[in-house]
C-alpha cells in the first residue's frame, strides 16, 4: 500500500526487450496476475489495491526486490509528482466510459482529434524555435545534462551527466517531441481501431497539455520567455565546465565514464599571490564572441600574430575574421584591417560552411560587410565571399534578408554593381569568380 501510482502516458502498455532480462521483473511479472508493466521510465501498477492483491495471492517478493521497487517507485513519483493527481482521477473516470456506445465514442474521438490537432501544432511551432535557437552561435557550447533516470539505478552512486552541445542539444530534444507525439497518437489511434479501446482516447484528451508542459522546450518558450539567455536560463537542468564538481560524473551516451581534463589552478608567487591565470588563445577567442557588442577586443588583438591569424577553434571551426565580422562592436572594423595586415583569410569556412561574410550578413554588421567587400580592404567580391552557398544552401546575401538585416543586404548588393572604369562603355567590367 506504500507504493505510489505512477500513470502511464497515454495508456499504452508495453515491454521493452532490454528490462525482462531483469530477474526482479521476471519474478514480477511471473506472478502479478494483474498486470505490473515496465517501460523505460515508469513501473506501472493499474491501481494500488491491484499490488495488494497480488501480494496476497502470489508468493511475497523477496525484500531486496521489494525495497529496490520501492525505492524505484519513490523516484519516479517524483518525477511525476504533479500529473500523478491528475491522472488518478482521469484513468478512473475513463473505465467507467461505455466503450460501446456510438455516441461515447463519438465525442471522445472528436476530443481527441481536436486536442491532438492543437497539440501537433503546438509541437511543430517548438520545433521550428528551437531550430532557430540552434543556429544562434552563441548557443554553440558545451554543456552538461543528467542523462534519462535509469530504472533500477544505484540510489548511492554518484550524479552523472552528458556532455553535449547546447545548439544540438536543442535540435535533438525538438526532434525527440515531434517524434513521440507523432507516435505517440499513431499508436492510440491504432489501439483504437484496431481493437476499439477508447481509454486512451479519454486519457490523452485531457493528458496531452500535461505532457507537452513538462517537456524542457515548451516550458522555456511558453513560461520563461522564450529561447533566449539559454546560458543562463538552463532550461534543461544543465552544468557547464566550470561547475562540474568531484561528486558529479560525466558518461558517454552508453553510460562509461568520462575523465574531463582538470582545470589546473594557478600557481602562487613567491609572496603566496596567486599568480594570474593565462588563458588559451581558442578561450580568449571564445570569451571575446560571448560579449558581443560589449566585448573588449584588446586581449584578443594583442594575442594576435601571423601564426595564428587563421587559427580555427576546435569544435566549430571559427576564426577571428569571423568572430570579429559578426561581433558588431564599434572598433571592429578597424580591428578587421589589422588582421588583414597580418594575413587574415575571410574567405575560409567553418563547420557550417559559413565565410566572414556569412557572419557579417546574419549578425547584422553593416559596417564589417562593407570591410569585407571594399576594393581597398578585403575586396571580397573578387574573392567571390557573396558567392558562396553553405550547407543549408545559403548565401551571404540570403542571411541577411531572412534575418532581416536590410542594411547588410543593401551593402552587398551595392557592391555587387558593375564597377565601370575610366575606359569605353562596357571596358572596366570588375570580373567575379
Amino acid at each position: 500500500g506504500s507504493l505510489p501510482l505512477i500513470p502511464l502516458n497515454a495508456g499504452i502498455l508495453s515491454a521493452p526487450s532490454r528490462y525482462p532480462k531483469s530477474p526482479q521483473l521476471r519474478y514480477t511479472t511471473r506472478h502479478a496476475s494483474h498486470k505490473i508493466t515496465i517501460t523505460e521510465q515508469h513501473i506501472i501498477f493499474s491501481t494500488l489495491s491491484d499490488f495488494d492483491d497480488v501480494a496476497r495471492r502470489t508468493a511475497p517478493l523477496p525484500a531486496s526486490v521489494s525495497s529496490q521497487i520501492l525505492h524505484e517507485t519513490r523516484i519516479l513519483s517524483k518525477m511525476a509528482f504533479n500529473k500523478m493527481f491528475v491522472m488518478l482521477p482521469v484513468m478512473l473516470a475513463a473505465r467507467k466510459l461505455d466503450g460501446e456506445d456510438p455516441d461515447v465514442i463519438f465525442m471522445l474521438r472528436c476530443a481527441y482529434g481536436a486536442v491532438q490537432s492543437i497539440a501537433v501544432m503546438v509541437v511543430i511551432f517548438i520545433y521550428l524555435k528551437a531550430r532557430a535557437a540552434a543556429s544562434d552561435r552563441g548557443n554553440a557550447i558545451k554543456i552538461y545534462v543528467t542523462p534519462p533516470p535509469q530504472p533500477f539505478a544505484d540510489p548511492n552512486a554518484k550524479q552523472q551527466y552528458q556532455e553535449k552541445i547546447l545548439s544540438d542539444h536543442l535540435t535533438t530534444t525538438a526532434r525527440g517531441l515531434l517524434g513521440s507525439t507523432v507516435f505517440g497518437i499513431c499508436m492510440t489511434v491504432g489501439l483504437h481501431m484496431w481493437k476499439g479501446m477508447v481509454v486512451g482516447l479519454a486519457i490523452q484528451s485531457v493528458m496531452a497539455p500535461f505532457n507537452l508542459v513538462e517537456n524542457a522546450l515548451v516550458s522555456a518558450i511558453f513560461l520563461k520567455g522564450g529561447l533566449v539567455d539559454l546560458k543562463e536560463k538552463k532550461i534543461f537542468g544543465e552544468k557547464l565546465r566550470s561547475e562540474i564538481t568531484d561528486d558529479d560524473e560525466v558518461v558517454d551516451g552508453e553510460g562509461n565514464a568520462i575523465v574531463l581534463k582538470k582545470e589546473i589552478a594557478p600557481k602562487a608567487n613567491k609572496d603566496n599571490s596567486p599568480k594570474k591565470e593565462t588563458k588559451s588563445f581558442e578561450d580568449v577567442l571564445l570569451d571575446t564572441w560571448d560579449l558581443g557588442a560589449d566585448a573588449d577586443i584588446k586581449p584578443l588583438m594583442g594575442m594576435l600574430s601571423k601564426k595564428n591569424i587563421n587559427f580555427a577553434t576546435s569544435d566549430n571551426g571559427w576564426t577571428p575574421i569571423m568572430i570579429m565580422s559578426g561581433l558588431g562592436a564599434k572598433s571592429a572594423p578597424g580591428a578587421m584591417r589589422q588582421m588583414k595586415a597580418l594575413g587574415a583569410n575571410p574567405a575560409k569556412l567553418d563547420k557550417e560552411g559559413w565565410n566572414a561574410l556569412h557572419w557579417a550578413a546574419f549578425h547584422g554588421s553593416a559596417d564589417a560587410a562593407k570591410v569585407l567587400l571594399a576594393k581597398n580592404d578585403y575586396d571580397g567580391i573578387a574573392l567571390g565571399l557573396h558567392e558562396v552557398v553553405d550547407k543549408e544552401g545559403k548565401t551571404a546575401i540570403t542571411h541577411a534578408k531572412d534575418e532581416g538585416n536590410d542594411d547588410v543586404a543593401k551593402v552587398i548588393e551595392e557592391a555587387e554593381l558593375p564597377d565601370v572604369g575610366d575606359g569605353a562603355a562596357g571596358e572596366g567590367l570588375r570580373k567575379r569568380k
